[in-house]
C-alpha cells in the first residue's frame, strides 16, 4: 500500500480531474495488488434493501469533500478522502471482496463527519462509513467470504479491551489509581521517551500520551452534594423560579476523568433555574460502540438509557459530551428496527439538547460576572459537524464580562480524538493533534475551551508534548466560574 506522504508537501493531481474521475480508480493494495477482488462477495448479506447502494450512488465525486477530510489533508491519499473510500464501500456493495488494503483505508477514516456538511449532494456519509465498520466488527452471517477480512489477533484484542473498559466507570475507575502511581514517579514520561509502550502495543502507547493528569482541585463554595469526587445527587433544585426539568447524562470518560465538568454543569442548570435529574441507574450511552461500528452493542446500552430517562420524566435530556449527544440523537436510527423500541428511542432523541444547545434555548437568568481572559474555543466535530453546533457555545462565551474570544485556524478540522481513534491509529492522531496545537498556541489564548472530554485529553497531550502549559476548561465550568465570580486564576491554575 502507499505510504502516507510526509505532511506538508504538495498532494498528487485530483483524480477527480482525471478522465475517469475516481469511479474508475481501484485503491492501491500492498506489493502493488488492488486494494479489491472482483470475486462474488457478501453484498446481499450485508445491503438487503439496497438502501446503502443508493447512498453510495448520490455521491457525484465532485471533491468538495478533500479539502475538509483530515486523513486527505495529511496525506493526500485519493483513498483516504471520503469520496474514495465511498468508492470502496460501493465496490464491496456491487459485490467485490474486500482486502486487508481496503480495511486499512476505511479504518484510517476517523469519522469527524467534516465531509456531511461539505458535500453539496447531501451524501449521507456517517452512514456509509458507519456500515462499513460495522462490516469489520460484526460480519453478517452466512456463507461467504466476510465484507473485509478478520483484523490481527492483536488488534482484535487491543479494541476488546478498550470496549470493555471505557464505556463502564466501574471498570474504568480502578485503573485511575496506577495511572497516577506511574504518573507519579514518571514512568508514563519514561516509556514514551524509550518508544517501550508502542513497540509492545500501538494502543497503549496512544493510551497512555492522552491519560489525563490529576484535575485540579474544586474551587471553594461550591454548593452541597457538588464537589467533584463524589456521587452527584439524584436531584439538584433550581435556584429561584423553575423554568425547566431536565435530566443529565454523567457519561464514562467524563465522570471518572474530569467529574469536575458534570459537577459544574449541574450548577449552571440549577442557577438558571432548573431541576436537574440525575438518574442513579444512568449507564453508557453507547457512542463508542455505535461510532466503532459495534452496532449490536450500541443498542443495548441505548434501550437501557431509554429506561432510565423514561423514568426521570423529564423536560429535556441534557448532554456536555459531543460525542455522546451525537450518538443519543441518532437513537432513532439504531433502534428503527427494533419493534416497539424505534418509537420510544425517537422520542427519547427528540429530548437530547447538548448543554450549549440548552441554554442557548432557554436564555439567561443567572447574573454573569467578569472573566477577564482571551480565551480561544474548539470545535468539537461531533458538536459542530454532526449536530450543527457552532454559534451557540461562542455567544454564550462572549456573553461573559471581559472574556475575549479568539478563533483557531481550520478550527473546523479534528484533533485527532474521535473516540477511540487516537489509540487504534495513534500517528495519525498525534499528527493532527501536533497540528491543532500549533493552532490553539497562534491564536496567544490564556485559556482553551473545549466541550468533549476526548477532545480535552487529545490536545492536551499535544501541547505537552510541545513544552505548552496552556489551561484547559470546558464551557460549562468556563460559565460556572462567571456565575459564582470565581477569579480566573482558579480557571488558569488547571
Amino acid at each position: 500500500m502507499t505510504g502516507p506522504e510526509v505532511p506538508g508537501t504538495p498532494p498528487p493531481p485530483d483524480p477527480g480531474s482525471q478522465p475517469g474521475g475516481p469511479a474508475a480508480v481501484s485503491a492501491p493494495g500492498d506489493a502493488g495488488q488492488p486494494a479489491l477482488a472482483d470475486s462474488a462477495g457478501p453484498a446481499s448479506l450485508i445491503d438487503e434493501s439496497g438502501e446503502l447502494r443508493d447512498l453510495a450512488s448520490d455521491c457525484v465525486h465532485c471533491g468538495f469533500c478533500l479539502p475538509a477530510c483530515p486523513t486527505y489533508q495529511l496525506w493526500g491519499e485519493e483513498m483516504d478522502s471520503p469520496r474514495g473510500r465511498i468508492h470502496l464501500i460501493g465496490q464491496i456493495l456491487d459485490g467485490a471482496t474486500g482486502t486487508a488494503a481496503a480495511a486499512v483505508h476505511l479504518d484510517r477514516c476517523l469519522g469527524c463527519m467534516a465531509c456531511v456538511p461539505a458535500c453539496p449532494s447531501g451524501v449521507r456519509y456517517d452512514r456509509l462509513i458507519g456500515a462499513a465498520r460495522s462490516w469489520a466488527e460484526e460480519p453478517p452471517a452466512g456463507t461467504g467470504p466476510p465484507p473485509l477480512p478478520p483484523r490481527s489477533r492483536r488488534e482484535r484484542a487491543a479494541r476488546a479491551a478498550i470496549f470493555a473498559t471505557f464505556p463502564y466507570p466501574r471498570r474504568l475507575r480502578p485503573l485511575l489509581a496506577p495511572l497516577r502511581a506511574a504518573q507519579g514517579l514518571r514512568l508514563d514520561r519514561l516509556l514514551a521517551r524509550t518508544g517501550l509502550a508502542e513497540r509492545l502495543s500501538p494502543e497503549l502507547g496512544g493510551a497512555l500520551r492522552v491519560a489525563p493528569a490529576p484535575g485540579r482541585r474544586s474551587p471553594p463554595g461550591l454548593a452541597p452534594g457538588l464537589v467533584p469526587g463524589r456521587r452527584l445527587p439524584g436531584r439538584v433544585p433550581a435556584r429561584g423560579q423553575r423554568r425547566a426539568v431536565v435530566g443529565m447524562l454523567t457519561g464514562c470518560v467524563q465522570q471518572v476523568f474530569f467529574p469536575a465538568v458534570n459537577a459544574a454543569t449541574a450548577r449552571v442548570l440549577a442557577a438558571e433555574g432548573c431541576d436537574v435529574v440525575i438518574p442513579a441507574g444512568q449507564g453508557c450511552c453507547g457512542a463508542l460502540s455505535l461510532h466503532g461500528g459495534r452496532r449490536t452493542e450500541a443498542a443495548r446500552f441505548a434501550r437501557r438509557l431509554i429506561v432510565e430517562f423514561e423514568r426521570a420524566g423529564v423536560d429535556a435530556i441534557i448532554v456536555n459530551a459531543a460525542g455522546c449527544g451525537s450518538a443519543m440523537k441518532e437513537y432513532g436510527e439504531l433502534l428503527a428496527g427494533h419493534g416497539g423500541w424505534a418509537a420510544r428511542a425517537a422520542a427519547l432523541s427528540a429530548k437530547v439538547r447538548d448543554f450549549t444547545e440548552f441554554l442557548a434555548e432557554l436564555g439567561p437568568a443567572a447574573v454573569r460576572h467578569p472573566l477577564p481572559v482571551r480565551a480561544a474555543y474548539h470545535d468539537a466535530c461531533h458538536l459542530g459537524h454532526a449536530q450543527g453546533i457552532t454559534e451557540q457555545p461562542r455567544a454564550l462565551l462572549r456573553a461573559i464580562p471581559g472574556l475575549q474570544l479568539a478563533e483557531i485556524a481550520d478550527g473546523a478540522t479534528c484533533c485527532g480524538s474521535a473516540g477511540i481513534y487516537n489509540l487504534v491509529q495513534p500517528e495519525p492522531a498525534r499528527e493532527l493533534g501536533e497540528r491543532k496545537a500549533s493552532a490553539v498556541e497562534a491564536t496567544g489564548a490564556q485559556l482553551l475551551v473545549s466541550a468533549n472530554p476526548g477532545c480535552a485529553l487529545q490536545i492536551s497531550a499535544a501541547l505537552a508534548a510541545r513544552g505548552a502549559r496552556l489551561p484547559m476548561a470546558h464551557i460549562a465550568e468556563v460559565i460556572d466560574a462567571s456565575l459564582r465570580s470565581v477569579p480566573v486564576s482558579r480557571l488558569l491554575s488547571s
